[in-house]
């Protein structure tokens, strides 16, 4: 579960001509400092609409001070550069002006008047009603969503589930045999055609039979034959097939393959047979223990393998009882979310989706075509339930007078620094810049919340 915080919306303000709605613009958790509004809440409890008054000698400063900056810098005919009158600056460039005007004094009223009223703007902000003539205040109203009022109740009752884990001997057989598996040797076979159990060694391509698909091209694969990983076609139409032998066939993959690229598409597979090659396992025994590395024999393999699948078991069936916690906390604490949030999220989570895909071979191109708005209502639920997870997390955390050290902080940034291969200065330089670093102290705060609502289920 990825979860998320205020903290993530740090915005900008874009230009607005006179008259117009801004409702592209973006603001950050805001501050302020002004007079003469009304915040008018509606039925939810979220959102807010103020009425802002830019007084008419701060609209006039600003105005001045924009002709003299346009007059250092326009061009025009008959004028020496820097010599151009401010009448003939405000007759030419006016509009320009009164863009720049709302551009630079919008957003900070709209700061100064958000921190007055104590308000921390989470969405963006549409301006309307806007107001700008020379010799008047400039007036606007904006409305924004902001921060329900959350009480977190029950969280202290909450109960996890804490099984037992218990790795029978036949799972830690089974490991060993994946172990072994990996260490196969390959010799190759000569003289007869290919049969179950070999693998055959082969160069592939495979062009689709409807014009949806892309094109498939391997070199240098083993194919096992009657592998149960390996599909009936492969196995059906290679099964006889010699060295140096070309043989073509259709598959047709099922709606379910794994490999989305290629689940329900039909295609013409080229394959080429260079060799034969039969399997070898290493036996069972102290000597292959002793390859592994610094075990003196099989039974030290064993227990290392019993500890790890002992491990991997309690972190999964620890994973799904916070889950399971935080799903129950959310239920016990019905309150609204900005929608803001919630896209958010969803762009969160199909940026993620998307570079999954990007990883797994899919072209830019073919991403274009998806139904975005589509994958962005079946990722709307999940986004809510997060939302609403971390905004929980975070007040629980507040009532617990739960925090993040700096040395965690640096702990993340040196792990996030040998995974990346870069030095802490650097990923601190990125984060910083990329104003993330405070994205990240949430983060680790979220899960010392989830652990302590673990730990005190006992």
């Amino acid at each position: 579960m990825t979860l998320v915080s205020p903290s993530l919306y740090t915005q900008s303000y874009s230009q607005a001509l006179p008259g117009a709605s801004l409702s592209e613009s973006e603001y950050p958790q805001l501050k302020r400092e002004r007079h003469n509004v009304s915040p008018t809440e509606t039925k939810e409890n979220i959102k807010r609409e103020i009425q802002v008054e830019v007084p008419a000698e701060e609209v006039t400063r600003e105005t001045e001070a924009l002709i003299q900056k346009y007059q250092k810098l326009a061009r025009l005919p008959g004028f020496r550069r820097g010599h151009v009158p401010a009448s003939i600056i405000r007759q030419r460039f006016g509009e320009e002006i009164k863009s720049d005007v709302v551009e630079s004094l919008v957003p900070r009223y709209f700061r100064q008047e958000a921190q007055k009223l104590g308000l921390t703007p989470v969405s963006q902000p549409r301006v309307t009603d806007l107001h700008i003539q020379q010799g008047d205040p400039l007036r606007f109203k904006a409305s924004f969503e902001v921060l329900p009022t959350i009480r977190v109740e029950g969280y202290k009752e909450l109960r996890a589930e804490k099984p037992e884990i218990a790795i029978t001997d036949q799972e830690v057989e089974e490991a060993l045999k994946s172990l072994q598996e990996q260490h196969a040797t390959f010799t190759a076979v000569e003289g007869r055609p290919l049969a179950d159990g070999d693998f055959a060694q082969v160069s592939l391509d495979g062009q689709p039979r409807d014009a949806e698909g892309q094109p498939v091209h391997m070199d240098e694969i083993m194919v096992e034959i009657g592998g149960k990983n390996t599909m009936p076609e492969f196995t059906e139409n290679l099964r006889g097939a010699s060295a140096g032998e070309e043989r073509s066939f259709n598959v047709k993959y099922p709606e379910d393959s794994q490999d989305k690229r290629l689940a329900g598409k039909n295609f013409t597979y080229t394959v080429k047979i260079h060799s034969i090659k039969q399997k070898n396992l290493p036996e069972l025994n102290d000597a292959f223990a002793k390859e592994l590395g610094e075990f003196a024999n099989l039974e030290e393999v064993k227990k290392r393998i019993r500890e790890g699948l002992e491990a991997e078991r309690k972190h999964a069936a620890e994973h799904a009882a916070k889950d399971k916690l935080v799903e129950e906390l959310v239920k016990r604490n019905e309150f609204e979310v900005p929608e803001a949030m919630v896209e958010r999220q969803i762009d969160l989570r199909l940026e993620r989706g998307l570079r999954a895909l990007a990883a797994q071979g899919m072209k830019p191109e073919d991403m274009k075509k998806m139904d975005f708005t589509r994958l962005r209502a079946a990722q709307r639920e999940q986004a809510v339930q997060e939302v609403k997870s971390s905004l929980l997390l975070e007040k629980v955390a507040d009532e617990e007078k739960i925090e993040v050290s700096d040395e965690e902080l640096n702990q993340e940034i040196e792990s996030l620094a040998k995974q990346s291969k870069q030095t802490t200065e650097a990923i601190r330089a990125r984060l910083t810049r990329d104003g993330a670093l405070d994205r990240i102290r949430t983060r680790i705060r979220n899960e010392k919340t989830l652990n302590f609502l673990y730990y005190q289920s006992a």
